[in-house]
């Protein structure tokens, strides 16, 4: 009867531990999925954003001619948009977005590391037939840049470009 009890209560310890532990970084982050709240923390292109500010959407196709529709995005400083991530194609893709000189060194460390698991505000991982949000608050003008940096996909032609313009006044 003890072994019965001890079993049952084991089996709802492993049953609930399971239930309430977080996603692994690498699946919430790697496939468009929503991770956990990640500190914000501010970049030279920006910071995080949160939802309820975003102004608008815009939508980039992601396909298996390792471009991105459209490859150029415009905002003014201070907006916070929804970089909505759509993989068109039939391979894993994502987007990152940074300065052109970081994004060169993130795709080196990629060549170098393909199965490196990552995940931060900046960048969305996308499989094939789903989409993916980044939400950012673009505060700092200045031209950056956006990639797939899974390997050989931005040496390929897949990146893009993000002005941003000073605040009107």
């Amino acid at each position: 009867m003890r072994t019965m009890h001890f079993i049952a209560a084991a089996t709802v310890w492993v049953l609930g531990a399971s239930a309430s532990a977080a996603p692994a970084h690498g699946d919430a982050a790697h496939h468009g999925a929503h991770a956990p709240a990640l500190k914000k923390v501010q970049k030279a292109w920006g910071i995080a954003g949160d939802a309820r500010a975003v102004v608008r959407t815009i939508r980039i196709r992601m396909t298996d001619d390792m471009r991105f529709t459209p490859d150029r995005i415009e905002v003014r400083e201070g907006e916070t948009l929804r970089l909505r991530a759509e993989n068109k194609g039939q391979v894993q893709h994502e987007i990152v977005i940074g300065t052109a000189h970081g994004l060169e060194q993130h795709a080196e460390m990629m060549q170098k590391n393909a199965a490196m698991e990552h995940g931060e505000p900046h960048m969305a991982h996308v499989s094939a037939g789903h989409k993916g949000d980044i939400v950012w608050t673009f505060n700092r003008p200045g031209s950056f840049a956006f990639a797939c940096l899974v390997p050989g996909h931005a040496q390929a032609g897949m990146i893009g470009s993000i002005t941003v313009l000073p605040r009107k006044r």
